[in-house]
Protein backbone atom coordinates (compact mmCIF):
# COMPACT_ATOMS: atom_id res chain seq x y z
CA UNK A 1 0.00 0.00 0.00
CA UNK A 2 1.67 3.10 -1.11
CA UNK A 3 -0.21 6.79 1.33
CA UNK A 4 1.68 9.38 1.07
CA UNK A 5 -1.31 12.01 2.56
CA UNK A 6 -3.65 11.12 4.90
CA UNK A 7 -6.29 14.21 5.96
CA UNK A 8 -8.99 14.00 8.26
CA UNK A 9 -11.85 16.24 8.54
CA UNK A 10 -15.17 15.81 10.72
CA UNK A 11 -17.65 13.29 10.06
CA UNK A 12 -20.64 15.71 10.85
CA UNK A 13 -19.39 17.52 7.65
CA UNK A 14 -19.57 15.21 5.19
CA UNK A 15 -18.98 17.82 2.53
CA UNK A 16 -15.61 17.22 3.49
CA UNK A 17 -15.55 14.52 1.02
CA UNK A 18 -15.67 16.27 -1.79
CA UNK A 19 -12.40 18.76 -0.64
CA UNK A 20 -11.09 15.13 0.77
CA UNK A 21 -11.15 14.25 -3.36
CA UNK A 22 -10.53 17.65 -4.45
CA UNK A 23 -6.74 17.78 -2.38
CA UNK A 24 -5.09 14.67 -3.95
CA UNK A 25 -5.51 12.75 0.00
CA UNK A 26 -4.85 9.44 -0.90
CA UNK A 27 -7.10 8.68 1.66
CA UNK A 28 -9.71 10.70 3.26
CA UNK A 29 -10.78 9.91 6.59
CA UNK A 30 -14.19 10.99 8.40
CA UNK A 31 -12.97 11.67 11.76
CA UNK A 32 -15.56 10.13 14.75
CA UNK A 33 -12.84 10.85 17.50
CA UNK A 34 -11.37 14.05 18.24
CA UNK A 35 -13.22 16.06 15.22
CA UNK A 36 -16.73 15.10 16.64
CA UNK A 37 -17.71 16.63 19.86
CA UNK A 38 -19.23 13.59 22.37
CA UNK A 39 -23.08 15.00 21.94
CA UNK A 40 -22.84 14.67 18.12
CA UNK A 41 -21.58 11.53 17.91
CA UNK A 42 -24.34 9.24 17.36
CA UNK A 43 -25.76 11.84 15.05
CA UNK A 44 -22.90 11.73 12.58
CA UNK A 45 -23.04 8.14 12.52
CA UNK A 46 -26.31 8.74 11.22
CA UNK A 47 -25.59 10.87 8.39
CA UNK A 48 -22.78 8.89 7.48
CA UNK A 49 -24.71 5.87 7.26
CA UNK A 50 -27.51 7.83 5.00
CA UNK A 51 -25.17 9.64 3.42
CA UNK A 52 -23.15 6.53 2.48
CA UNK A 53 -19.96 8.15 0.59
CA UNK A 54 -18.13 5.15 0.52
CA UNK A 55 -20.73 4.12 -2.77
CA UNK A 56 -19.70 7.42 -4.73
CA UNK A 57 -17.23 7.85 -6.91
CA UNK A 58 -14.16 9.25 -5.59
CA UNK A 59 -11.27 9.40 -8.36
CA UNK A 60 -9.50 6.64 -6.89
CA UNK A 61 -9.03 8.35 -3.09
CA UNK A 62 -9.66 5.80 -0.25
CA UNK A 63 -12.47 6.57 2.39
CA UNK A 64 -11.79 5.56 5.80
CA UNK A 65 -13.61 6.42 9.44
CA UNK A 66 -11.62 7.04 11.84
CA UNK A 67 -13.44 5.52 15.19
CA UNK A 68 -13.24 6.11 18.83
CA UNK A 69 -10.69 4.30 20.72
CA UNK A 70 -11.87 0.26 21.51
CA UNK A 71 -12.36 1.10 25.11
CA UNK A 72 -14.92 3.54 24.29
CA UNK A 73 -18.83 2.76 24.34
CA UNK A 74 -19.18 4.63 20.62
CA UNK A 75 -16.48 1.87 19.40
CA UNK A 76 -18.91 -0.77 18.52
CA UNK A 77 -21.61 1.38 16.59
CA UNK A 78 -18.56 3.31 15.05
CA UNK A 79 -17.39 0.00 13.08
CA UNK A 80 -21.11 -0.54 11.77
CA UNK A 81 -21.37 2.82 10.71
CA UNK A 82 -18.34 2.95 8.79
CA UNK A 83 -18.93 -0.93 7.07
CA UNK A 84 -22.84 0.54 6.56
CA UNK A 85 -21.46 3.53 4.94
CA UNK A 86 -18.87 1.34 2.57
CA UNK A 87 -16.11 3.03 3.94
CA UNK A 88 -12.20 1.18 2.55
CA UNK A 89 -11.29 1.10 5.92
CA UNK A 90 -11.21 2.18 9.81
CA UNK A 91 -8.57 4.16 11.52
CA UNK A 92 -8.20 3.18 15.14
CA UNK A 93 -6.60 5.75 17.40
CA UNK A 94 -4.56 4.53 20.92
CA UNK A 95 -3.78 0.86 20.10
CA UNK A 96 -1.70 -0.26 22.48
CA UNK A 97 -1.25 -4.36 22.27
CA UNK A 98 -1.79 -7.55 19.64
CA UNK A 99 -4.75 -8.28 21.45
CA UNK A 100 -6.35 -5.16 20.78
CA UNK A 101 -5.68 -5.47 16.95
CA UNK A 102 -7.31 -9.07 17.12
CA UNK A 103 -10.23 -7.53 18.54
CA UNK A 104 -10.64 -4.82 16.09
CA UNK A 105 -10.84 -7.10 13.83
CA UNK A 106 -13.27 -9.57 15.36
CA UNK A 107 -15.41 -6.28 15.76
CA UNK A 108 -15.01 -5.65 11.81
CA UNK A 109 -15.95 -9.01 11.07
CA UNK A 110 -19.00 -8.65 13.36
CA UNK A 111 -20.01 -6.24 11.60
CA UNK A 112 -19.74 -7.39 8.41
CA UNK A 113 -16.75 -5.53 6.96
CA UNK A 114 -14.23 -8.27 6.74
CA UNK A 115 -12.73 -6.68 3.50
CA UNK A 116 -11.70 -3.30 5.12
CA UNK A 117 -8.19 -2.00 5.72
CA UNK A 118 -7.39 -1.56 9.20
CA UNK A 119 -4.75 1.70 10.12
CA UNK A 120 -3.80 1.66 13.86
CA UNK A 121 -2.47 4.26 15.63
CA UNK A 122 0.36 4.53 17.74
CA UNK A 123 0.08 7.40 20.10
CA UNK A 124 1.01 6.33 24.06
CA UNK A 125 3.93 5.21 25.68
CA UNK A 126 2.69 1.75 25.70
CA UNK A 127 1.78 1.59 21.98
CA UNK A 128 4.98 2.76 21.54
CA UNK A 129 7.20 0.30 23.55
CA UNK A 130 5.09 -2.51 21.69
CA UNK A 131 4.78 -1.24 18.37
CA UNK A 132 6.13 -3.78 16.21
CA UNK A 133 3.90 -6.43 17.84
CA UNK A 134 0.77 -4.01 17.66
CA UNK A 135 2.10 -3.24 13.85
CA UNK A 136 2.50 -6.78 13.19
CA UNK A 137 -0.67 -8.28 14.87
CA UNK A 138 -3.07 -7.32 11.63
CA UNK A 139 -2.43 -3.64 10.70
CA UNK A 140 -2.78 -2.87 7.12
CA UNK A 141 -1.15 0.76 8.13
CA UNK A 142 0.09 2.56 11.26
CA UNK A 143 0.39 6.13 12.11
CA UNK A 144 2.37 8.36 14.64
CA UNK A 145 0.33 10.54 16.90
CA UNK A 146 3.06 12.79 19.08
CA UNK A 147 0.15 15.11 20.44
CA UNK A 148 -1.04 12.31 22.53
CA UNK A 149 2.07 10.70 22.97
CA UNK A 150 3.90 13.68 24.36
CA UNK A 151 0.90 14.20 26.73
CA UNK A 152 1.31 11.05 27.46
CA UNK A 153 4.91 10.89 28.55
CA UNK A 154 4.88 14.10 30.50
CA UNK A 155 6.72 16.12 27.93
CA UNK A 156 6.23 19.44 25.95
CA UNK A 157 5.83 19.47 22.09
CA UNK A 158 8.84 21.96 20.33
CA UNK A 159 9.02 22.59 17.21
CA UNK A 160 12.20 21.07 16.92
CA UNK A 161 10.71 17.85 17.30
CA UNK A 162 14.04 16.51 19.02
CA UNK A 163 11.41 15.13 21.72
CA UNK A 164 9.93 12.95 19.65
CA UNK A 165 13.33 11.87 17.35
CA UNK A 166 13.22 8.35 19.08
CA UNK A 167 9.73 7.96 19.36
CA UNK A 168 9.73 8.71 15.11
CA UNK A 169 12.67 6.73 15.12
CA UNK A 170 11.33 3.46 16.61
CA UNK A 171 7.94 4.07 14.70
CA UNK A 172 9.85 3.81 11.56
CA UNK A 173 11.66 0.82 12.56
CA UNK A 174 8.67 -0.83 13.25
CA UNK A 175 7.10 -0.32 10.01
CA UNK A 176 10.00 -2.03 8.42
CA UNK A 177 10.28 -4.95 10.80
CA UNK A 178 6.64 -5.59 10.64
CA UNK A 179 6.30 -4.77 7.15
CA UNK A 180 3.62 -2.27 7.43
CA UNK A 181 3.79 1.01 6.14
CA UNK A 182 3.50 4.05 8.39
CA UNK A 183 2.52 7.93 8.68
CA UNK A 184 4.42 10.56 10.20
CA UNK A 185 3.05 13.03 12.89
CA UNK A 186 0.03 15.51 12.26
CA UNK A 187 1.38 19.23 12.19
CA UNK A 188 -1.14 21.30 13.84
CA UNK A 189 0.07 24.54 12.79
CA UNK A 190 -1.58 24.61 9.01
CA UNK A 191 -0.99 27.71 7.89
CA UNK A 192 3.19 26.99 8.82
CA UNK A 193 3.80 25.11 5.39
CA UNK A 194 7.82 25.15 5.76
CA UNK A 195 7.71 23.15 8.94
CA UNK A 196 5.31 20.99 7.42
CA UNK A 197 7.21 20.35 4.28
CA UNK A 198 10.24 20.31 6.45
CA UNK A 199 8.69 17.52 8.49
CA UNK A 200 7.34 15.55 5.73
CA UNK A 201 11.32 15.81 4.07
CA UNK A 202 13.08 14.48 7.53
CA UNK A 203 10.05 11.40 7.70
CA UNK A 204 10.52 10.56 4.19
CA UNK A 205 14.68 10.10 5.34
CA UNK A 206 13.57 8.11 8.50
CA UNK A 207 11.93 5.37 6.59
CA UNK A 208 8.16 6.79 6.79
CA UNK A 209 5.63 5.90 3.91
CA UNK A 210 3.45 9.48 3.80
CA UNK A 211 2.49 12.08 7.01
CA UNK A 212 -1.04 12.33 8.51
CA UNK A 213 -2.72 15.95 7.20
CA UNK A 214 -5.06 18.27 8.83
CA UNK A 215 -5.76 20.43 6.12
CA UNK A 216 -6.14 20.07 2.42
CA UNK A 217 -3.46 22.41 1.80
CA UNK A 218 -1.04 20.01 3.27
CA UNK A 219 -2.04 17.55 0.71
CA UNK A 220 0.26 18.68 -1.82
CA UNK A 221 3.45 18.89 0.39
CA UNK A 222 3.11 15.68 1.64
CA UNK A 223 2.32 14.01 -1.55
CA UNK A 224 5.31 15.93 -3.01
CA UNK A 225 7.37 14.80 -0.34
CA UNK A 226 6.83 11.64 -0.53
CA UNK A 227 6.84 10.85 -4.51
CA UNK A 228 10.61 10.59 -5.86
CA UNK A 229 11.65 13.43 -8.19
CA UNK A 230 12.79 12.99 -11.70
CA UNK A 231 16.26 14.03 -10.47
CA UNK A 232 16.23 10.99 -7.68
CA UNK A 233 14.60 8.56 -10.46
CA UNK A 234 17.26 9.26 -13.15
CA UNK A 235 19.99 9.14 -10.71
CA UNK A 236 18.35 4.99 -9.24
CA UNK A 237 18.25 3.57 -12.92
CA UNK A 238 22.04 5.16 -13.58
CA UNK A 239 22.65 3.16 -10.21
CA UNK A 240 21.23 0.06 -11.47
CA UNK A 241 22.13 -0.27 -14.57
CA UNK A 242 25.76 0.33 -13.29
CA UNK A 243 25.78 -2.31 -11.32
CA UNK A 244 24.17 -4.52 -13.83
CA UNK A 245 26.74 -3.61 -16.15
CA UNK A 246 29.31 -4.59 -14.10
CA UNK A 247 28.03 -7.74 -13.15
CA UNK A 248 28.05 -8.84 -16.67
CA UNK A 249 31.64 -7.63 -17.02
CA UNK A 250 32.80 -9.97 -13.58
CA UNK A 251 33.38 -6.59 -11.66
CA UNK A 252 31.72 -5.69 -8.49
CA UNK A 253 33.23 -2.06 -8.43
CA UNK A 254 30.55 0.45 -9.51
CA UNK A 255 31.25 4.10 -9.72
CA UNK A 256 28.22 6.45 -11.24
CA UNK A 257 28.81 10.28 -10.96
CA UNK A 258 31.36 10.43 -9.32
CA UNK A 259 30.82 8.52 -6.06
CA UNK A 260 31.77 4.57 -5.19
CA UNK A 261 28.76 2.22 -5.32
CA UNK A 262 28.10 -0.47 -3.10
CA UNK A 263 25.13 -2.73 -2.32
CA UNK A 264 23.23 -0.47 -0.10
CA UNK A 265 22.83 2.03 -2.58
CA UNK A 266 21.84 -0.15 -5.59
CA UNK A 267 19.40 -2.27 -2.78
CA UNK A 268 17.65 1.39 -2.39
CA UNK A 269 17.88 2.32 -6.10
CA UNK A 270 15.66 -0.94 -7.02
CA UNK A 271 13.16 -0.07 -4.16
CA UNK A 272 12.59 3.35 -5.20
CA UNK A 273 12.15 2.08 -8.92
CA UNK A 274 10.22 -0.92 -7.69
CA UNK A 275 8.01 1.18 -5.80
CA UNK A 276 7.55 3.35 -8.39
CA UNK A 277 6.33 0.44 -10.77
CA UNK A 278 3.99 -1.04 -7.99
CA UNK A 279 2.44 2.15 -7.48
Amino acid sequence: MHVRSLLFGPAARLDFVEKFVASGADIGVLDLEDATPEAEKASARDALVDADPGSTALDGMMLFVRTNSIGSSHFGDDVEAAAAAHADGIVVPKLETDREVQDVRAAMAAAGFTGGLLCGGIESVAGLHRVVEVCGAGLDLAYFGAEDFITDIGGRRTESNDEVMYARSKMALAGRLSGVPVLDQVVVDYLDAERFAAEAVQARDLGFSGKLCVHPGQVALANAAFTPSDAELAHARRLVDAAAAAAAEGSGVVAVDGMMVDAPLVERARRLLDGLESG
